[in-house]
């Protein structure tokens, strides 16, 4: 459920600070009492559901004191997935929006999240326009083959549903989404948000976790923590970060990563998408072709006077 809450502000690019919109307790420190068990303000579980099949809900969601390490809080969110009866499983499911559970078959339209743009207790008002959602899970799961989800839609002022319907479709601005397989510990991801459309002016944000990406999929007992949710906006095409003057700048406009230094450049690269796995590497130079998937990217260089990690930006 949603209290009144200042927004927060987050730090951009190399010392400009922006004040730009985030979401209110993103970092899943304060919580309140819902239907005698508990939720994060200003974020929605089954205790505070709608629809004709209520009387079946059951908390799936809790205040963990596990949070990763240099986390600046001390509480993170726990879903995970139980039995329902009658061979249903219900993943555990935290969103800015309204749970609706209208059907016994975990995959029927009737079971959907919904920003209720009316009523700021489940939704969220953003007009900003954010690069890319960043937030930390720890996914456990039975299979290793599980996936779990989020995903975050930035739409006009509509009361748009996710899963999506052909209706909500028209008002979408922007997408974010990831299903991930079992994390073995915490892992900081990073999501980009594709302007796809069809709509283009944003008034909302709907972000929901889910333990499974598969309505009724997984397993019981399947578990999400989440924790230090930030919506990241970078103002320029090109992104650049000074560090023992060694320059990274990334060129969107010609899908190349620019490489500065005083003197000849001579050692190794690796670049590194948002979930760790290596995407590129080779020789340095002080122009590296860069066609990748919009995101943020971690590149590694080695020289014979050090190692530094850069962070950067691919639209």
């Amino acid at each position: 459920m949603k209290r009144v809450l200042l927004f927060a502000f987050s730090a951009v690019l190399a010392g400009n600070v922006s004040a730009q919109g985030q979401i209110e307790n993103s970092d899943l420190e304060l919580w309140e009492s819902v239907s005698s068990d508990s939720e994060p303000v200003n974020w929605n579980s089954f205790l505070s559901a709608q629809g004709s099949l209520t009387w079946a809900a059951a908390n799936q969601i809790e205040q963990s004191s596990d949070v990763h390490a240099g986390s600046p809080g001390t509480s993170s969110a726990r879903i995970w997935t139980r039995n329902a009866g009658f061979g249903v499983k219900a993943n555990g499911n935290m969103t800015l929006g309204r749970i609706n559970m209208g059907s016994t078959t975990a995959s029927d339209p009737a079971n959907h999240n919904i920003s209720l743009t009316a009523d700021p207790n489940f939704s969220e008002a953003l007009t900003d326009t954010p690069d890319s959602i960043v937030f930390w899970v720890k996914y456990n799961a039975a299979n290793s083959s599980s996936e779990a989800r989020m995903k975050a839609t930035l739409h006009d002022d509509y009361d748009y549903r996710d899963p999506e319907d052909a209706a909500s479709s028209d008002h979408v601005v922007a997408t974010a989404e990831l299903n991930y397989i079992p994390t073995n510990g915490w892992v900081r991801m990073s999501v980009p948000f594709n302007y796809t459309g069809p709509a283009t002016v944003n008034s909302f944000i709907l972000v929901t976790f889910a333990s499974n990406a598969i309505p009724g999929g997984g397993d019981v007992d399947d578990e999400v923590y989440i924790d230090d949710i930030e919506l990241i906006y970078n103002t320029n095409s090109t992104y650049e970060i000074a560090q023992n003057e060694l320059y990274v700048s990334m060129d969107n406009t010609s899908n190349v990563i620019n490489v500065y230094a005083p003197n000849k450049l001579d050692g190794e690269y690796a670049i590194y998408n948002a979930v760790g796995q290596k995407v590129q590497m080779g020789a340095l130079s002080s122009s590296i072709d860069f066609d990748a998937n919009p995101g943020i990217y971690f590149v590694h260089i080695s020289t014979a006077k050090g190692s530094h990690k850069f962070e950067i930006y691919k639209k």
